[in-house]
């Protein structure tokens, strides 16, 4: 089973949008995602629906932001693009009436309900911010180790 990489892709938008001056064109998001903009603006839609982003059309249009990174977390943006399976796993139905089937699966989908409830809440307690603050502390690490004087 293929990766859903829907929300890596839209955090990674984000906080790439938050990041310039400008609005992002689903041309210019769609090249750096290495997909189609019509695969962008399907999937930004539901962003823009919960009023995370705004489009704009025609000649210096594009996608802006809006609200800042500090008040989206990542349960949000899961949300906005249609809660994606977060488990590939999931119970049997070759034998119903078997027992051991039926024990199987039973335990499975708690175990798979307390999982997914423990991931939707780490997943609403992270904002796009703290995300986007680690990239700037590794790129000033890096910045920092690229132009010493002892490279």
């Amino acid at each position: 089973m293929r990766n859903d990489s829907r929300l890596s892709r839209m955090l990674h938008v984000l906080i790439h949008m938050d990041r310039h001056e400008h609005s992002a064109t689903s041309e210019m998001i769609a090249k750096m995602l290495n997909t189609n903009p019509v695969v962008v603006r399907r999937t930004m839609a539901g962003l823009r629906e919960q009023g995370y982003v705004r489009s704009e059309k025609g000649h210096g249009g594009g996608w802006t932001l809006m609200r800042p990174l500090s008040e989206i977390t990542l349960l949000d943006v899961y949300n906005a693009i249609g809660e994606p399976h977060l488990f590939a796993i999931g119970p049997a139905d070759d034998q119903p009436k078997c027992l051991v089937e039926q024990a199987v699966n039973a335990a499975l989908e708690d175990a798979m309900k307390e999982a997914q409830a423990l991931l939707l809440r780490r997943l609403g307690s992270v904002t796009l911010d703290e995300i986007a603050a680690d990239f700037e502390a590794k790129y000033a690490a890096l910045s920092a180790a690229s132009y010493s004087c002892a490279s």
